[in-house]
């Protein structure tokens, strides 16, 4: 069977690297194989033809690529749609530092309120401050009457309050010396109307102070200590002054307001002395508005501090008894009523 095939027969001794060929390939030189050329052995002078052939050549200069190389970590995100480029990078780093500069800035604020603090009860209960509001110039001959420090004296919680308080009383001074340059208008057109400019004159002369002390201070105290004695009596005094404001924004004729009423009667008159009047009027508005949102505003602070008017009445009591005058009023009273019985009991 074998010669009509060229596989031997299972059985016959045939050894396959006797080949001719096999032994043909083996004995030719010229090719390269591991028994002739060893690659790290340099005694042996050039590599083969083969070799020679297949050998590397010199390496060539890396080109920097335009573009970053892709994501290949299957951990790391893939950008779809989007370019990462080196001024992204800068502005995310840059508006990094801003938010961390902030927020420094913020604490450092904050720590500085807090020396305020310790310094200001570091002086004791009998330790007076120099007072700098109204803040007058030294050669003045009255100085200022109030110490007021909203950021030192007032929690934090707080302060927007109080700051918005202040800046309505200067609101509401403004607007009433505004309402006296619309009297002064009026009464330039019509010299009749003297009276209303006596009057201008008068509610910014009393207003001004008044509003001050009579309800910004006791709003301003009752803040600072928590006091229920004085957020009562802004309750009451401001809601009086709210009402005031009312009455200015509708403008009585002869009362000194530059409301509607009057703004509009004077627009037959002078048409510029109505449109002056016209904007005082809206400016009185504004202020009874703003009146009436502060007021709810403190009395929803007001409930979260737990004051109460049992406590106003404690704080009054207190007060009241603390007071040298009254104490000495109390016991000059005491004494003559003694008298007065002991001299009834010897007749």
């Amino acid at each position: 069977m074998s010669k009509y095939t060229s596989f031997p027969e299972p059985g016959d001794d045939h050894n396959p690297f006797q080949d001719p060929a096999v032994t043909q390939h083996s004995s030719n030189t010229e090719y390269a194989t591991l028994d002739l050329y060893n690659p790290f052995d340099n005694k042996n002078g050039p590599p083969p033809p083969a070799y020679a052939a297949t050998a590397p050549s010199a390496p060539q200069p890396v080109v920097p690529a335009t573009t970053p190389p892709s994501r290949t970590t299957p951990t790391e995100p893939r950008n779809y749609g989007t370019s990462f480029t080196p001024q992204t990078a800068v502005n995310a780093t840059t508006a990094e530092l801003l938010r961390k500069q902030e927020e420094l800035e913020k604490k450092a604020r904050e720590l500085e309120r807090r020396e305020r603090e310790l310094d200001s009860h570091a002086l004791g209960p009998g330790a007076t401050r120099q007072n700098n509001w109204p803040p007058l110039p030294t050669f003045c001959p009255v100085g200022p009457c109030f110490y007021q420090d909203i950021n030192m004296e007032i929690s934090q919680s707080f302060q927007h309050t109080v700051s918005i308080m202040y800046y309505y009383w200067m609101f509401t001074a403004c607007t009433l010396a505004f309402n006296l340059i619309s009297c002064l208008s009026l009464f330039c057109v019509e010299p009749s109307g003297g009276v209303g400019l006596g009057l201008a004159i008068l509610w910014v002369i009393l207003f001004t102070p008044c509003s001050f002390v009579c309800w910004y201070r006791p709003v301003y105290k009752a803040f600072r200590s928590d006091s229920s004695f004085n957020f009562f009596a802004f309750f009451f005094i401001f809601f009086v002054q709210v009402i005031f404001y009312v009455i200015m924004t509708i403008g009585i004729p002869g009362w000194g307001f530059s409301g509607w009423i009057v703004s509009l009667a004077a627009l037959k008159t002078s048409v510029p002395v109505g449109v002056i009047m016209m904007l005082n009027a809206i400016l009185f508005t504004a202020q009874a508005a703003m009146g009436v949102v502060l007021l709810k505003r403190v009395h929803s602070l007001y409930r979260q501090t737990g004051a109460s008017f049992v406590k106003a009445q404690a704080e009054f009591a207190t007060g009241v008894m603390s007071n040298q005058a009254v104490r000495q009023a109390a016991a000059n009273a005491t004494a003559s009523a003694a008298q007065g019985a002991f001299t009834g009991a010897a007749r």
